[in-house]
């Protein structure tokens, strides 16, 4: 614990003659309690810290208040970040417990093709360990993941999968967006309608080049294909949604950080939709909220730099 606080140290030395003298002054009784709560307080090691947009300091009442009536709930997450994973599957529940069957869920991580045997999960016509060999899962979908899925399941909940295919963005970052024109009628129904609106001064894709201008093969086109995966997931979003429901969907973070990328797809097609947004940040101390974390989106969810990862 190390050397006690220069208050307690005092506080002990004073009571010390007290003692001596005569029984402990009924003001130093008051005070020890207040001494050890703070110095408990000083050392304590929240996991996490919730922040509103401009740094403010909130709790997860505030966020379940908020996420319980939006039309789309976007979860950025960092996808080796168990605390993401963790509040991923709380706030699904607690908003369940509002929202009911008129909860919709989706996810990055399953992409568009693998609905079907999704389905036929969720619905009982197979088993897991079926699923789990027919779709084409990340590597860490049993510890993250599943609990999502398995969540959907018991509850009778749909789970949408909305990525596109990994083969068809491999292909734009090959060949731009006219790769996809080779693709049959039953591929293309597996990412958003062509021709997709793209705006390469979009703040995200611009720094998404520039980071990594320096990694060989990378041209433009990396943008090209993170911009056919948002426009693919809010297509698949918004098929999936009916006013009076609420979809959660969980994606990495820079998916929906700044209000771009899946939510520029969006509000191209309903500007209307009420959407709020969490971000995941990592920093050395979990508050303040640093500058550069600050309107990443509704809410910032902060964890330890040194947080234990999933993989």
């Amino acid at each position: 614990m190390g050397k006690p606080p220069l208050l307690i140290k005092r506080f002990v030395k004073n009571s010390d003659k007290n003692l001596n003298k005569t029984k402990m002054n009924k003001k130093n009784l008051l005070l020890l309690p207040l001494v050890f709560i703070l110095f408990s307080m000083k050392s304590d090691k929240p996991a996490y810290k919730l922040f509103q947009a401009n740094g403010k300091e909130v709790k997860y009442k505030k966020l379940l208040t908020t996420a319980k009536d939006a039309d789309i709930v976007f979860f950025g997450e960092f996808h080796n970040n168990p605390i993401c994973h963790w509040l991923e599957l709380e706030l699904t529940q607690d908003i369940y417990n509002f929202k009911k069957t008129q909860l919709v869920l989706g996810a990055e991580m399953i992409e568009a093709n693998d609905q079907e045997v999704l389905d036929e999960y969720l619905n009982e016509e197979i088993d897991a360990e079926t699923f789990e060999q027919e779709a084409e899962l990340w590597k860490n979908y049993k510890t993250d993941y599943k609990p999502l899925v398995e969540f959907a399941k018991t509850n009778h909940l749909r789970f949408i999968a909305t990525n596109i295919p990994r083969k068809f963005a491999s292909l734009v970052n090959k060949k731009g967006f006219e790769g996809l024109d080779t693709l049959s009628w039953e591929e293309k129904s597996f990412i958003a309608p062509l021709p997709i609106k793209y705006d390469p001064e979009l703040p995200g894709y611009k720094s998404m080049i520039e980071m990594m201008k320096d990694m060989p093969h990378v041209t433009a086109n990396i943008a090209k294909a993170q911009a056919i995966k948002d426009a693919t997931m809010a297509y698949f979003i918004l098929k999936n949604w009916t006013k009076g429901k609420t979809f959660i969907h969980y994606n990495g973070s820079y998916h929906s950080n700044n209000y771009e990328g899946i939510i520029w797809y969006l509000q191209q097609s309903n500007p209307e939709l009420k959407i709020i947004t969490i971000a995941a940040a990592e920093q050395k101390s979990v508050k303040p909220l640093a500058r550069e974390n600050k309107n990443l989106a509704n809410f910032i969810l902060v964890t330890p730099e040194t947080m234990t990862k999933t993989y």
